[in-house]
């Protein structure tokens, strides 16, 4: 015990007091004081006796012959007489303090003695002598250090100082104190000395108390000899000191907490209680535990310490006092303590953590979160948990599908969180959910890289774990297995599926050389299900036929040639074999599979001999027959005709691409090469020695064909066309160019590549040929546009495309590549859905054209009005966007246009300067000089010389006016103008220069007509002249571009004038005959069913004089035409804008051949519809409608009944928006899991609602009515891009085009989706036991209660639709699809404009407060709660009982709706509560914190809209507790407490900008913010929010918080 003693007392020496306190006159006599009335011997000397005593108190001190200390009430006396004796009182009251402390560590285990030190720190105390906000820090952080130095041998008990408090500016969780090595390094060495200077106290040399408090040994638990058995005792010994140091220290502080402590003092003790409940079991390493000694615990001392530290924290969280916020014991990870100790008192505590915790969490998750997921329905990647990241960092995120919340309900997602998900949870089967979803709708590429992990197996051990939201091998090689299973099933029910297995064979390559499939991990699985488990789902050789896919994969090869397991593995790949008797045995498919046994048994047979033995003899014999097939085939020179195989040589063709692809790629090369070579005429440009060799056209081949053809001639096919479309001599024909588009097609996941990258690296220099960047930039402008934007490869592209056109634009003569660039740039730009950066870096001017820039503030305004900007980085983004495109940009929109732009972006350029008088003038100005070189240039007999110097010596300024001086030479006169030099010179300018030049023309046109006008001459005269002079220009001679010139026109539509000649150019009989030859020579739009020869126009018909001037390379798909692709939308829209109705109707049904050759007329018809809800007449959007092949388009069989109703004011019936809800249901949301907990959806036997395979006569009403049948194909919906995509963007244009408005459309949707499982429940068989609630929540409203649905209802069922039915045909119980339509409703919602957002707020607002139980006075508090609670459930829960509410339905609508919203657009949800203010209930405050609560977590990277948001339900807080408040009824803090905790955790995940950490803070605006809320509140309520204040008196936030500490305010 000594040996205890001693050991503390120098721990108490660890941390010196500083020099000052510790040589203090004082100290020695305040330290004789405390040992008289202690009981212990005298420090001073017998030879200090000389020294003078100045008055009697030293003397009494110094009476050392006293048996017994004086009475405990003469300490005060004592002391009172001793401290006036010393003038510096502050420093006199720091040194006592610093005695107190080293008194407490010394004298904790000895009970009579701390009872003292208790007394005479409440004595010292009544008289105001002790600091507690020094005293309790310093004491805390000297028996840290205590500890620490005790533990020195081994682990000691960790502890956390003020100075850490500081630096982290908030409490530190107990996860960052639960690994006590971690924690002690961050401990400084002497904590004490960071608070106020107050040290720990200096050693004192007294001897060892005679009793320790600690609890009896038995004899056998200390048993032993020598120094272990020392070892163990001294360990129990200290272990017991601790607990009485503990127990003293959790004493004091009890009564330090009777004043008034400062919030940093309050935070260090709630730190320090913490820290010591978490580590409570901490033992000395170094010493065998073994034994008896292990379970050996002083159960008396640490039940009272751990009573006492359970005591303070209780009053630190009290929540009338509320010293530190209770919700930082949420954060705390106190609950997750490991080996709690069997104690009452703690369980209590922890219980009531995760009571509270899981109350908090509840508003920081939707309702029905764990449905959300995605639906590939819409084009978006990036997921509204990102972190806040650049610009041009976008790019490069990981996307994350799907969360998971965490304990404190925060979106979580990682690698490290995806590989800890356990097999057959929840969250594992949600992360299936996504993954079979997205193998059935075939998302693109750019998703599966942004969300998969690369095996473990297969990846580099160098690598970290990857961020972002992943989805493990395991999970994706369960949800393959699955998805094969699906087919084999509809296979085996004879449904033709031979599309969905083509599909899926092109993702699953895909996966499999990615190496997010575990290959040999993948067979065994799979041979478990199939094989062993199931021996009869397994009847045909599908499944051999997709490992012949993969089988030369570089990683299956691996497998099967040098993995150990590799005779095991091939085994079980050649088990799948079936002896295939199909009913159709000519069919190709049937071919295939009865030979693809044989084609893999030859591959295997040739990786080894090891391997040899496992194959069938057979099957290799058969391999003979194919050999023997192709010999025939092939024999002298006969030459396939692949355009009129038959279906047995189809499918003998595709097996021999599977076992002779090197023979089978020649033979098609052969075919697209076989008609020989011509050569290419020269044009009367060219010199005469110029010879260009063209391949003779033969037909493409089919897409028949090359679907069956294996993945591996494929490849081997793209690289050999490569060779010869890009890095050969002879230009290739039509066919080959078409074939190669046509691979790229059938397999996007497995054949894709970025032309630009991919060409630079395969061939080097070879852009630098004009040749083939011409027909790269064709191939992608008028074939593989949708590819790239499915790819996800759109934008980069778009800065590929603009690096040639910012190289070519200042570039004289390179006109062809220059235009044909910018048209593709401008399709590029008009493709984009969402948001995006005009330069690849971000920074800087743009590098577009005048046209580009135009067009891209056009396309902006598209984005933002029909899409909304989806990420909170974005809209920060968009002003400098907007600084980079005006840059380099003049122009200014017409107020019209302007009246059409959304409001962000109008209020950006309305204010923009208008400089075109300026540009009038300075025409006025150059006139007569650019009147006088047009005088000598154009002339008719004009010197053909001068056009050299007029090219090489005229000014820039005076240039830029040469089409318009030609334009005043006319004078309608022709023949006043040399067009041969006009020609010329606009060769030899720069494309730049040309713009400019239309541009300018079109200025001074419009300019001459206004002067024209003046003077008294006829509009329609002047008009037809302009047309006749453009006409010139354009058709006559060729001489500018005619899809500039339109632009030009168009974008000065705030002239009377300007949409008038573009009618008119329009109407010309020489731009329709040029359409009619267009749409003849180009055959079908789709043009990868085109089976006849492709014919060439000459370059000169296609293009045009001025494009095709020296140009030879002859051109492929490229047309001045095609051109106006972009154009004549653009035109439509302007019209629109300035009210031309008939005009454009005109223009849509004029060119409507034209738009079928659109390569996303789709997007246009739907982003046109958005733009312009609520102005089009119906006859228009008739109009619209027909630009579309309405034939392939999912419309609802009544849609067209609709559209064209004689009666537009009446709203379709409600079945009409069930049925198109259920479409959603059955072809968009993901299926439920057939292992979830909400049972099973059932296989495709009773799935006949979501199977589009089935025969089932109501199958075809829940969707597509005139679309084909089966899973298409990616070419086949190029535009959207996928089945989910089209079938609900087209529900969106069927809710835009009804004729009835938004406030008659939401209405319809929402009364369906809220009390729609009444109506279904009141069908089914067992009504009965489905409706009502019974006696277990009387007065809780369900759906199958009439009041629930307000007074003015009658039933709460939905009339008009046919339940039974309805049901039967989503292959749902009732209850799921009830909660899955309210999932439909929300994202089809989101999809529309915001008119439909304003309606549905305005509705759900009106459900809500027509709820009787929320207005019926006459209810108690209790029954309200009872209500609001069981209301606000998830619906999936309401909905197993049958007692779903239309609160619980509408709010889990909304957060569906919200979840689906992009950012900007949530700004419009406040409405909600404004609509259901003022608050006057705590229940309507809880609906309204539902409402908008789980809304915070996600706007945590937009400051401004969080601070928005969260001062509206502070607000509403107010309503109902402010000092004006009108609640008729008190309410206790307590009722509340959950809204208070989720306020202090939203916060401070704002503050982080994600899940929150240790260091986390709030900010000082959010700070800010809540103070002034919380001094609107009651006295008797505002101390909830006390620490979220920047007042760093009340606030442990402010006080800890960098900001505040540097600046007090």
């Amino acid at each position: 015990m000594e040996q205890s003693q001693r050991s503390i007392t120098a721990a108490a020496a660890a941390s010196p007091p500083s020099r000052g306190h510790q040589f203090h006159p004082a100290r020695a006599a305040i330290i004789d004081l405390f040992n008289l009335y202690l009981g212990r011997s005298s420090r001073q000397k017998p030879d200090d006796s000389a020294r003078e005593l100045p008055n009697k108190t030293q003397k009494r001190v110094l009476a050392l012959n006293r048996d017994l200390p004086p009475p405990n009430e003469q300490f005060l006396l004592d002391f009172e007489q001793l401290h006036t004796q010393f003038p510096d009182q502050e420093q006199l009251r720091a040194v006592t303090e610093s005695v107190l402390i080293t008194l407490v560590v010394q004298c904790s285990n000895h009970a009579p003695r701390a009872d003292f030190l208790l007394f005479a720190l409440r004595s010292l105390c009544g008289i105001e002598y002790i600091n507690w906000d020094s005293f309790l820090p310093s004491l805390l952080s000297s028996i840290s250090t205590t500890e620490l130095s005790v533990g020195q041998a081994g682990q000691a008990v960790p502890a956390v100082s003020s100075s850490r408090l500081a630096q982290n500016g908030m409490i530190p969780s107990s996860s960052t104190i639960s690994n006590s090595s971690i924690f002690q390094s961050l401990n400084p060495t002497s904590p004490l000395q960071s608070v106020h200077d107050i040290g720990s106290p200096a050693p004192l040399g007294m001897e060892a108390s005679p009793s320790v408090a600690m609890s009896p040994v038995k004899s056998s638990d200390i048993s032993g000899n020598g120094p272990q058995s020392s070892a163990r005792v001294n360990l129990l010994i200290r272990d017991s000191a601790m607990s009485s140091l503990r127990q003293l220290c959790c004493k004091i502080i009890l009564t330090g907490l009777e004043f008034n402590l400062k919030p940093v003092t309050h935070a260090d003790i709630f730190n320090h209680m913490l820290s010591w409940l978490v580590n409570w079991d901490q033992r000395q390493h170094g010493v065998d535990e073994s034994d008896g000694v292990k379970s050996w615990r002083p159960v008396k001392a640490l039940t009272e310490w751990l009573h006492s530290c359970l005591d303070v924290i209780w009053l630190l969280v009290d929540e009338n006092k509320c010293r530190v916020p209770f919700y930082e014991l949420l954060r705390s990870g106190l609950q997750f303590i490991e080996n709690i100790p069997d104690d009452e008192a703690l369980f209590t505590l922890i219980l009531e953590i995760h009571r509270r915790r899981d109350m908090m969490a509840m508003h920081m998750q939707m309702l029905d979160q764990h449905l959300h997921c995605p639906t590939f329905g819409t084009h978006r990647v990036l997921s509204p948990t990102i972190p806040t990241v650049s610009v041009e960092a976008v790019a490069n995120l990981r996307y994350s599908p799907i969360t998971y919340p965490s304990v404190l309900g925060e979106p979580l997602h990682g690698e490290d969180l995806a590989n800890s998900i356990q097999r057959g949870s929840l969250d594992w089967e949600r992360a299936l959910r996504c993954i079979r979803h997205a193998l059935r709708t075939t998302p693109s590429p750019d998703w599966w890289k942004r969300v998969l992990l690369v095996a473990s197996c297969y990846r580099n051990p160098a690598h970290g774990p990857t961020p972002g939201a992943v989805f493990t091998s395991s999970m994706i090689c369960e949800a393959t297995i699955d998805r094969i299973v699906e087919l084999l099933k509809l296979t085996n029910s004879d449904v033709n599926c031979w599309q969905e297995w083509l599909v899926f064979s092109d993702i699953f390559y895909f996966l499999v050389k990615s190496g997010c499939i575990d290959f040999i991990d993948f067979v065994d699985k799979l041979v478990s299900r199939l094989i062993e488990g199931d021996q009869h789902i397994v009847r045909t050789n599908h499944v051999t036929w997709l490992f012949a896919q993969i089988i030369r994969v570089e990683l299956v090869m691996s497998a099967l040639n040098t993995d150990a397991r590799k005779v095991e593995t091939t085994r079980k790949v050649l088990s799948f074999h079936r002896e295939d008797r199909s009913s159709d045995p000519n069919n190709p498919q049937s071919i295939l599979l009865d030979y693809i046994s044989s084609c893999q048994n030859l591959r295997i047979w040739s990786l080894n001999t090891t391997t040899r033995e496992c194959l069938n003899s057979e099957q290799l014999q058969k391999g003979k027959q194919i050999d023997e097939w192709w010999r025939q085939a092939s024999k002298g020179d006969r030459m396939l005709d692949y355009m009129n195989m038959d279906d047995k040589s189809t499918g003998m063709f595709w097996v021999v691409s599977y076992t002779m692809a090197q023979p089978a790629s020649e033979t098609i090369m052969n075919w697209l090469s076989s008609a020989g070579v011509t050569e290419l005429l020269t044009g009367t440009n060219m010199q005469s020695n110029e010879r260009l060799m063209v391949m003779r056209e033969v037909s493409p081949l089919p897409m028949s064909l090359l679907s069956g053809l294996s993945m591996n001639l494929c490849l081997k096919l793209m690289f050999q066309m490569e060779d010869s479309l890009f890095a050969a001599q002879v230009v290739p024909n039509i066919a080959m160019v078409e074939t190669y588009c046509r691979l790229l097609l059938i397999a996007p996941h497995s054949l894709f590549r970025s032309h630009f990258s991919h060409l630079a690296q395969r061939y080097q220099s070879i852009l630098s040929k004009p040749g083939v960047t011409l027909l790269v930039l064709e191939i992608v402008n008028y074939r593989l546009l949708p590819l790239y934007r499915y790819q996800g490869k759109s934008k980069a592209l778009m800065y590929d495309v603009t690096k040639i056109v910012s190289t070519l634009k200042g570039k004289r003569g390179d006109h062809r590549v220059f235009r044909l660039a910018e048209n593709l740039c401008m399709n590029l730009i008009l493709s984009q859905r969402d948001f995006f950066s005009v330069k690849r870096e971000g920074k800087g001017p743009t590098e577009f054209t005048e046209t580009l820039n135009r067009v891209t503030i056009v396309t902006l305004a598209i984005i933002i009005k029909t899409r909304g900007i989806a990420d909170a980085d974005h809209m920060l983004y968009l002003q400098t966007m907007l600084e980079q495109i005006l840059a380099t940009s003049q122009h200014t929109w017409s107020k019209n246009t302007l009246s059409y732009f959304p409001p962000l972006l109008r209020e950006a350029l309305i204010g923009r300067i208008d400089k075109r008088g300026l540009a009038i003038k300075a025409w006025q100005q150059a006139e007569t000089t650019v009147i006088n070189q047009c005088t000598q240039l154009l002339s008719p007999p004009a010197d053909p010389t001068y056009v050299m110097t007029y090219i090489n010596h005229s000014f820039f300024q005076h240039r830029q006016y040469l089409c318009a001086g030609a334009w005043i030479l006319m004078q309608g006169l022709l023949e006043n103008i040399n067009s041969g030099n006009l020609a010329r010179v606009l060769r030899e300018f720069s494309p730049e220069e040309v713009t400019a030049n239309i541009y300018t023309m079109v200025d001074v046109i419009l300019h001459h007509i206004h002067v024209e006008l003046q003077h008294g001459h006829s509009l329609q005269d002047l008009l037809l002249k302009t047309c006749a002079n453009l006409a010139f220009f354009i058709w006559t001679h060729e001489l500018l571009p005619l899809d500039i010139l339109l632009l030009a026109l168009t974008d000065r539509d705030d002239d009377p004038h300007a949409l008038r000649i573009v009618i008119s150019l329009l109407d010309r009989q020489e731009l329709q005959s040029r359409m009619k030859l267009f749409c003849a020579n180009r055959m079908h739009p789709e043009h990868w069913i085109c089976t006849g020869l492709f014919k060439r126009l000459e370059l000169s018909k296609a293009l045009g004089n001025h494009l095709s001037w020296k140009d030879r390379y002859p051109t492929f798909f490229d047309d001045i035409v095609a051109r106006l692709l972009p154009v004549i939308p653009l035109i439509v829209y302007r019209l629109l804008e300035n009210d031309a109705v008939d005009p454009a109707e005109r223009v849509l049904a004029m060119y409507s051949p034209l738009l079928a050759y659109h390569p996303l007329r789709f997007t246009f018809v739907r982003d046109i519809l958005a733009y312009f809800y609520g102005h089009l007449p119906g006859k228009l959007i008739v109009r619209i409608l027909k630009v579309l092949d309405i034939s392939k388009i999912p419309f609802s069989e009544s849609f067209p009944q609709h559209i064209s109703s004689p009666n537009p004011v009446i709203c379709p019936p409600p079945e009409y928006f069930a049925t198109l809800l259920l479409g959603l249901v059955n072809n968009v949301i993901p299926p439920l899991n057939t292992n979830s907990k909400y049972g099973s959806v059932g296989d495709a036997s009773n799935n006949s609602g979501r199977n589009p395979h089935t025969k089932t006569s109501g199958a075809s009403q829940s969707g597509p009515t005139n679309a084909s049948e089966g899973q298409k194909a990616f070419y086949q919906i190029q535009d959207p891009g996928t089945h989910t995509q089209l079938v609900l963007e087209t529900a969106v244009i069927e809710l835009l085009s009804l004729p009835v408005a938004a406030s008659q459309v939401v209405p319809s949707l929402v009364q369906i989706v809220v009390n729609i499982q009444p109506t279904l429940i009141q069908s089914s068989n067992g009504a009965p036991n489905c409706v009502g609630q019974g006696s277990v929540l009387p007065t809780s409203p369900s759906g199958g209660s009439t009041d629930s649905l307000g007074g003015s209802r009658s039933t709460p069922s939905v009339s008009g639709i046919n339940p039974s039915n309805f049901v039967l045909r989503s292959g749902y119980t009732c209850q799921q699809l009830s909660c899955l339509l309210i999932q439909a409703c929300g994202l089809l919602l989101a999809q529309l404009p915001p008119d439909f957002h304003v309606q549905l707020y305005a509705e759900a607002s009106r459900i809500i407060k027509e709820s009787w139980w929320l207005t019926d006075g006459k209810r108690s508090l209790g029954e309200l709660d009872s209500a609001v609670g069981y209301a606000l459930l998830d619906p999936t829960w309401a909905a197993q009982d049958n007692t779903s509410t239309a609160i619980g339905n509408i709010i889990a609508l909304l957060h569906s709706f919200f979840s689906n919203l992009p950012q900007e657009w949530l700004e419009g949800t406040h409405v909600i509560i404004e609509h259901l203010r003022p608050i006057t209930s705590v229940a309507m405050l809880r609906i309204a914190f539902r409402i908008m609560g789980p809304l915070l977590p996600r706007l945590a990277n937009s400051h401004t809209l969080f601070n928005k948001t969260l001062s509206l339900l502070l607000n509403t807080m107010v309503d109902v507790f402010g000092r004006n408040s009108q609640t008729s009824t008190s309410v206790e803090a307590s009722e509340i407490a959950d809204l208070v905790d989720f306020l202090h955790h939203v916060v401070h995940y704002e503050g982080q900008g994600g899940p929150v950490q240790p260091n986390s803070k709030p900010k000082t605006e959010v700070l800010v913010l809540c103070g002034r809320a919380a001094e609107r509140l009651r006295p008797d309520m505002q101390h909830l929010l006390s620490h979220l204040k920047p007042d760093m008196n009340s606030s442990i936030y402010a006080a800890t918080h960098p900001e505040f500490v540097q600046n007090p305010p």
